[in-house]
């Protein structure tokens, strides 16, 4: 069965995952209308997506010589045909009704948007994956939850709501200097917007553990720079909320640091290079992007 809607997927030098989260889309009991795959890659990746794809579903291949995955999302949601758009990364790998319960999800409304389940999966040894999302209770969220609620890594909405609030800044997320929290972003703008954010548990996407543990640390401090940076485009002295939860997230770092560096060292590592970021992307935000206005 096919579904109007168009998955955009952003990739850079992961073939072989990239080939692994199309099949799955291709072999789901519901599949979408299109694939886009929105290939940022050093060297282009198009080959291993060659044959894929049907009449009922394309698999359209678009390389990019721009870096950073809101540039590459925002292509996608340019050049796909259909008004109803799924989001997956590259390192993913979907559950058979995923792309059916996106749509469920979404009903018959465009003031809502729908993030899904994202579970770990090892695709190499001893690998971690740094987001999941595994609560199994559906949640609807309005307003100012105190917390950042939408995955783009496994997410649909209506065309419409883009139009509305406009694309990702292109400013925030992997490959810019701001190397996270685009997602988060873009979720706050909905909210304020007046969007409802829908967690739907049975939208189940494997987030595949390739990353060695080596890297957590590093990962951290760039999760935290991306934080701080979106914290500090939103924080205004008329509204304290961003700085309200900027302060929230220092203090419950540093509570949890003692037990934390008893128990997980490398992990306290890391909760000290986040706050370190968290800082650094607030200040050089502050610095450069406010004082470019």
């Amino acid at each position: 069965m096919t579904a109007l809607v168009s998955v955009v997927i952003c990739s850079r030098n992961r073939p072989r995952l990239l080939r692994e989260a199309v099949d799955s889309v291709l072999t789901a009991e519901q599949r979408p209308a299109e694939i886009v795959v929105v290939d940022q890659s050093d060297a282009p990746e198009g080959a291993v997506l060659a044959g894929l794809g049907s009449p009922e579903c394309a698999v359209r291949w678009l390389p990019s010589t721009t870096r950073g995955a809101s540039r590459a999302r925002n292509a996608g949601v340019t050049d796909a045909r259909h008004s109803l758009l799924a989001f997956l990364d590259d390192d993913m790998r979907v559950e058979s009704r995923w792309l059916g319960a996106m749509v469920r999800a979404l009903g018959a409304g465009t003031r809502i948007v729908v993030t899904g389940r994202v579970l770990e999966e090892a695709a190499a040894p001893g690998g971690f994956a740094p987001s999941t999302k595994t609560s199994d209770a559906p949640m609807t969220f309005a307003g100012r939850p105190g917390r950042d609620v939408l995955y783009t890594g496994n997410m649909a909405m209506h065309r419409a709501a883009f139009e509305a609030i406009g694309p990702f800044d292109e400013r925030l997320g992997p490959g810019t200097r701001y190397p996270a929290a685009e997602d988060n972003d873009l979720g706050f703008r909905l909210l304020e917007a007046g969007y409802r954010i829908a967690y739907a548990p049975d939208a189940i996407a494997w987030h595949r553990a390739w990353r060695a543990e080596a890297e957590r640390v590093p990962l951290r401090w760039a999760y935290g720079r991306g934080q701080g940076a979106y914290y500090a485009k939103h924080a205004t002295l008329r509204d304290p909320y961003m700085i309200g939860r900027f302060g929230s997230d220092l203090v419950r770092l540093a509570f949890g640091f003692p037990k934390r560096l008893a128990r997980h060292p490398r992990r306290a590592a890391g909760d000290l290079a986040f706050a370190a970021g968290l800082c650094a992307g607030a200040g050089r935000w502050l610095w450069t992007e406010r004082r470019a206005r």
